[in-house]
């Protein structure tokens, strides 16, 4: 407990436990919105049409209130709690600075900041061009891109949940994702970006013999053959394959109604952004349990 305390309550820690607990209750208000206005959609249920619904949904919200003195009061008190914590923070709390930068010294753990801890903790499992570029690209541009792949814009303007659970589904895995990298980044890599419990106390002199193998070496098959290539990347292959082929026989037993209006390129746009975010969950467990380097090794790139 001591050790933990000690990690969270560092100065360069603090901002981002705060940060966390902010996010966290400012989706969790959303969420409580999207609900009450799912409630609101059902009681007006009886009117025929999305369109309609929506109109209705509009009047029931509360009347429009002037801008002053309502919410300039509101904007005025909410700075002064914000400049207070600042002033009680900077008392409280020494600013995180070091000594002057030294070339022949190297901080251990070379920590990036904080915005960049959830990247630097993806180079441990991928290559640097994938871990670097081709995976931040694809969740970033990806989370960008999925309100704008909703079949339905009826409900815009406001949060619900029933009329786009995929789209929050995958939006809310992604946006943890990141967030779950930061964490492990900041909280529980330590020395030589070791692995340490929060409990544990991060000793520089920690030695882990660590060896790292690829998939196909589980099984005897060197993974720069042929044969090693053919076989992860038939892995590969399959995982995506079957990612979207299963989800699809589903859905469309189910609701085809709904599959059908989102039709194919969106469809597949958001099922391939979500089993490449579960793919990067999967490789890092694999990595942490069983010391898997690669899934598949190329010439061009490892996965």
């Amino acid at each position: 407990m001591e050790n933990i305390l000690k990690i969270i309550s560092a100065p360069d820690n603090v901002a981002i436990v705060v940060m966390l607990m902010l996010t966290g209750l400012g989706v969790l208000a959303a969420f409580w919105i999207a609900i009450q206005n799912d409630r609101r959609i059902s009681r007006c249920s009886h009117v025929a049409g999305e369109t309609e619904q929506a109109e209705l949904l509009k009047e029931e919200k509360e009347e429009k209130v002037h801008v002053w003195p309502f919410l300039a009061c509101k904007e005025f008190l909410a700075a002064l709690i914000v400049m207070a914590g600042l002033v009680l923070w900077s008392v409280l709390l020494d600013a995180p600075l070091e000594e002057a930068a030294n070339p022949t010294l190297t901080p251990n753990p070379a920590k990036a900041p904080w915005y960049f801890v959830g990247l630097q903790e993806m180079l441990v499992y991928f290559d640097p061009w994938i871990a670097g570029v081709v995976l931040p690209s694809l969740i970033i541009v990806g989370l960008m891109a999925i309100p704008y792949l909703d079949p339905n814009p009826s409900h815009t303007g406001y949060y619900v949940l029933a009329r786009r659970k995929w789209t929050i589904i995958v939006f809310c895995f992604g946006f943890s994702l990141w967030i779950g990298l930061i964490v492990i980044g900041t909280f529980f890599r330590g020395s030589g970006w070791m692995w340490f419990w929060p409990w544990e106390a991060w000793d520089a002199q920690k030695v882990v013999a660590e060896t790292n193998v690829d998939l196909t070496e589980f099984f005897g098959i060197s993974s720069r053959s042929l044969l090693g290539g053919l076989l992860g990347g038939g892995v590969v292959l399959c995982y995506f394959a079957a990612g979207l082929s299963l989800p699809y026989k589903l859905w469309k037993k189910k609701s085809p109604a709904s599959l059908e209006a989102l039709g194919a390129p969106r469809y597949s746009i958001i099922l391939f952004l979500l089993l490449t975010m579960i793919g990067l969950v999967i490789k890092m467990v694999f990595r942490l349990t069983l010391h898997l380097k690669y899934f598949w090794v190329t010439p061009w790139f490892n996965v």
